[in-house]
């Protein structure tokens, strides 16, 4: 059958509807894909990271941090290590509700990330450190946990040589102390950054680095959903407590401040590295972005302590979707992290 071109007048319109809706895509993907000045500021990495004065970064400390991390002889029973519940496959945290303690007992909350701690504080889904070496004391005393008493960690580490040496290298004036084994471990977390996302490559003007879907949900995220009043800066956090309306029974960071105003509040999360890290929440209550988008537009429970940023919020299912495309855009390529060797004695 011959094919017949359409009339000049339908081939007229039909160039018209083109223009038109090629000029429409072109101004939505101008718009979805352009950052203020000021935007990309505040959402740049860091060039550097930061150090204490009283413990700064040495190879040779940060080295034997590592060791350190991923060593089971600080545990009570030699099976547990920094790394059990800090996983470097899973976003340095582990894809389990609670984490696993001393035992094979399941925690009371879920392992928070080990990641960008270099600018974080206080530490902990509660607070209760206020530095990074406070904190690596926690889970290694902690009954639940590791439940190694720091004098037993340290006779255990002077049995072995290997050992010995390398708290010689790292801290010449003083070897291996329980200062010393904190100051590690922490300076080696302090390295523990996420890597290149395809957001940071949007920032330094990548227009193509992240989908449609996701530079839409990055306009709903600082825009409409109002994720950004919590989900602050580069690290995507504020540093601060809220309570999000989700059920629990855990007062949060009142166990710390004894505050009934701070009941059932706990510490922003980063979102960075975010897509390796469910389920999400303090006690991984839910199990997917989308969940958490949904529990955010819905407002959470209602009570006194529940934060006043915490309000319902219209969305529809692309919208959810897109937001979740943009977390997505957090997260880096997946890559293998090498293992110390530790030591045999």
């Amino acid at each position: 059958m011959p094919h017949f071109p359409p009339a000049p007048s339908t081939r007229c319109m039909l160039a018209r509807v083109a223009l038109a809706l090629f000029a429409l895509g072109a101004s939505v993907a101008a718009w979805a894909q352009d950052l203020t000045p000021q935007q990309r500021e505040a959402y740049k990495r860091p060039a550097s990271i930061p150090f204490p004065a009283d413990n700064p970064y040495t190879p040779a400390k940060a080295a034997l941090g590592k060791m350190l991390f991923f060593e089971t002889r600080l545990s009570r029973d030699k099976n547990i290590s920094c790394a059990t519940c800090h996983s470097p496959s899973f976003g340095w945290e582990v894809p389990f509700a609670q984490a696993i303690g001393a035992g094979g007992k399941p925690l009371g909350r879920s392992a928070p990330s080990a990641i960008n701690h270099a600018w974080s504080s206080p530490l902990f889904w509660d607070g209760r450190a206020a530095t990074l070496e406070q904190q690596a004391m926690g889970p290694l005393i902690s009954p639940a946990e590791m439940d190694m008493p720091m004098a037993t960690a340290v006779e255990r580490l002077k049995a072995v040589e290997g050992y010995q040496r390398a708290f010689a290298k790292a801290f010449p004036e003083d070897g291996l102390t329980q200062q010393n084994i904190l100051k590690a471990i922490a300076t080696f977390e302090r390295t523990i950054v996420t890597g290149d996302t395809p957001f940071d490559r949007w920032v330094r003007g990548d227009a193509k680095a992240v989908t449609p879907e996701a530079q839409r949900g990055f306009a709903l995220f600082v825009g409409k959903a109002g994720c950004a009043g919590c989900h602050t800066g580069w690290n995507f956090t504020d540093g601060k407590f809220h309570d999000i309306g989700l059920a629990t029974d855990d007062k949060g960071r009142a166990g710390v401040t004894n505050s009934a105003a701070d009941n059932y509040a706990f510490k922003t999360p980063s979102l960075r590295e975010i897509e390796a890290r469910a389920p999400y929440m303090h006690k991984g209550q839910i199990a997917t972005l989308e969940g958490v988008v949904v529990h955010y537009a819905t407002g959470g429970e209602s009570r006194p302590s529940r934060s006043a940023l915490m309000k319902p919020v219209a969305l529809n299912q692309a919208e959810v979707g897109d937001l979740a495309s943009f977390m997505r855009a957090l997260s880096s390529p997946q890559t293998i992290q090498s293992m110390p060797n530790l030591p045999a004695r």
